[in-house]
């Protein structure tokens, strides 16, 4: 005996918002191991006196828009996981609960501090 399965629409996560964002969030890991690849190569061309050849490829079009949608890719990577922090870590202070507020704040000022120390090393 079979059992029936109803047919699933190919596009079935584009319903409802809460699909398409988790969706998005899984397809965004795609983009964090593009970023490991490409931060790879940069090491590689670096270790190996390529450098020339990492900037031309780094200038190929097709490379920029990849960068590209790879960072937007990975702000809401970054957003996303910051918004499951609170419930991921209970934090307590003299035994009250801190309020999942303060912790998504924490992680943002913290995020904030850090791209501000390497902007500045990058810059300086």
């Amino acid at each position: 005996m079979t059992t029936y399965r109803q047919p699933v629409p190919l596009l079935w996560w584009t319903r409802r918002a809460s699909y398409l964002r988790y969706m998005l969030r899984e397809a965004s890991c795609e983009a964090v191991a593009w970023a490991v690849v490409y931060l790879g190569l940069l090491v590689w061309a670096l270790g190996t006196g390529r450098y020339d050849w990492f900037q031309d490829f780094s200038a190929h079009p097709l490379v920029i828009a990849l960068n590209l949608v790879t960072l937007a890719f990975l702000l809401l990577h970054t957003v996303t996981w910051f918004s499951l922090a609170p419930r991921a870590m209970v934090v307590h202070v003299r035994g009250q609960r801190v309020p999942a507020g303060a912790v998504l704040a924490g992680h943002y000022a913290a995020w904030l501090v850090v791209s501000a120390v390497i902007a500045w090393l990058v810059l300086a």
